[in-house]
Formats: structure tokens, sequence, C-alpha cells
């Protein structure tokens, strides 16, 4: 079991792509921040192990998710940001992720 106050989470595609990213970039998504709540009165098992599995998102789009995040974490202060690169075949499933996320 992993400490429910470790810097870093693991983010698990449904196809088993792992991503270990900085908790407070994955904490961008409203969803993720609850999941990873260890306080929270469901006590959802994702708070306690730092693991969130994300059924229903490919590694492909899990991927640029966990990009999008540490690029938010990274540029949060700065005005005159560049545009992340999001091929167009990913766009429609991006924009349901981000739904989903709470992003």
């Amino acid at each position: 079991m992993a400490d429910p106050t470790s810097e870093y989470v693991t983010l698990v595609s449904d196809d088993d792509y792992e991503f270990v990213i900085p908790r407070s970039a994955a904490c961008i998504s409203g969803t993720i921040r609850s999941m990873l709540d260890p306080s929270r009165p469901s006590n959802f098992s994702e708070g306690l192990t730092g693991r969130c599995k994300l059924v229903n998102m490919s590694g492909l789009v899990l991927e640029k998710v966990c990009e999008y995040f540490c690029y938010h974490e990274k540029h949060k202060d700065q005005t005159n940001v560049p545009d992340m690169d999001i091929p167009p075949e990913l766009c429609l499933e991006l924009l349901m992720a981000a739904d989903y996320l709470d992003t």
C-alpha cells in the first residue's frame, strides 16, 4: 500500500498503461482530487493507495491528459503560454476525458 500523502500518484489506463505524475498536477482534476482524498467519508481505495484506475480511457488519451496536467502545473503562473500540440484525431476523446475528469 502506497503512502496516501506521497508526492506522486499513479494513473492507470483501461489498457493498463501506468503514468506516475506529481500529486499536485493530478489534482488539477476535480474527479482525481476527490478519488485521492483519504478523508472522504466514502474512503475510496484510491485515496489509500495513490493509484487511480481510469476505465474507458485508453493509454494514448491518458498520456495526453497527464501531459496536460504537467504542462498546466508548469505554466500556471505564466502569461502568453504556447498551446499544447494536440493531434486532431484525439480531440473528441480528450474532450470526453476532460468532462469526466472535471478538468
